[in-house]
């Protein structure tokens, strides 16, 4: 069957008259009655009764008529559900992020996209750091990552959407921990404790220049994989720990006291990356709500 044979169908079914049929169809009546005998021979039944005065479903044709308003309006769903995915309405957008910072920039993301269009499915990915982020957006298993890259790589764009200071944590009973700031000279003696030394991670990065800036070369002692555990090593006195100020303020160690950075680097910044080529409309309308959740700083 075909789709303009079933709603010839149900036309005629509806009117109970084949010119009214016609006319609703925009249609004139000899091609609607031949399309009708030819679903009717297709089915191999006779769906209506006919003569001069009246029109009547058959018991074919009444068993007919509840599957086809069914196919007409899967019809109908299929064609509202094409167009809504076209305005970015439905889909799929994955989104890798670390950090306990960017949990709460995330949550705040993604009740604005659920409240205004419940049809788009986040898919998180909460362990995509720095190389790893990029690859994943590289090869198309992640559509935005939320990263600190000291440089944006060709075909990635991005959108900034913190700038945060750096700090120093240090343990409450460090010499310097009753002090309001500290040099990064300061420290040159000190053990350090740091994030992986993967490629473009860009707190680990950060200390080596401010370090070599200052005239010496940290002494990394021990890596963790992510904020909470360098803290962990912080407040357990393994070593200091470069960090950023979203850090100091959503991590809850009464261990830790962080000190203000004077003198290193000024700002690390927290950008919103995707590929510059993905045409998804699912993705650009996210990216537009993101506009809304987590404005560009000033």
């Amino acid at each position: 069957m075909e789709i303009s044979q079933i709603t010839a169908f149900l036309a005629v079914a509806e009117e109970l008259h084949f010119g009214r049929a016609a006319q609703r169809l925009h249609s004139a009546q000899p091609p609607l009655s031949r399309t009708i005998r030819q679903l009717e021979k297709q089915l191999g039944a006779t769906l209506f009764e006919r003569n001069t005065r009246n029109v009547r479903l058959t018991p074919a044709g009444e068993a007919l008529l509840g599957p086809a308003r069914e196919i007409l309006d899967a019809c109908r769903l299929a064609e509202i559900a094409v167009a809504a995915a076209g305005r970015g309405q439905v889909g799929r957008v994955r989104i890798g992020f670390a950090g306990v910072s960017s949990h709460l920039l995330i949550g705040r993301w993604a009740k604005l996209v659920r409240h205004t269009h419940p049809g788009i499915e986040f898919v998180l990915d909460s362990s995509a750091f720095a190389s790893e982020a990029l690859n994943k957006l590289l090869d198309g298993t992640l559509d935005i990552g939320l990263v600190r890259w000291i440089f944006t790589p060709p075909g990635i764009a991005s959108r900034v959407i913190l700038n945060e200071d750096f700090v120093v944590a240090v343990p409450t009973d460090h010499a310097l921990a009753g002090r309001d700031s500290v040099r990064i000279e300061e420290l040159a003696t000190e053990p350090w404790v740091t994030l992986p030394a993967d490629p473009g991670s860009a707190l680990r990065d950060s200390l080596q220049r401010a370090a070599h800036d200052a005239g010496f070369t940290p002494r990394i002692v021990q890596s963790a994989p992510d904020s909470m555990a360098l803290m962990a090593l912080v407040s357990a006195e393994v070593g200091c720990a470069l960090t950023v100020s979203s850090v100091a303020e959503n991590v809850n160690n009464p261990d830790v006291v962080f000190l203000p950075l004077v003198g290193g680097p000024s700002t690390l910044q927290l950008r919103i990356a995707w590929r510059a080529d993905d045409d998804s409309a699912a993705l650009r309308e996210v990216l537009r709500l993101s506009e809304e959740a987590l404005p560009t700083p000033d």
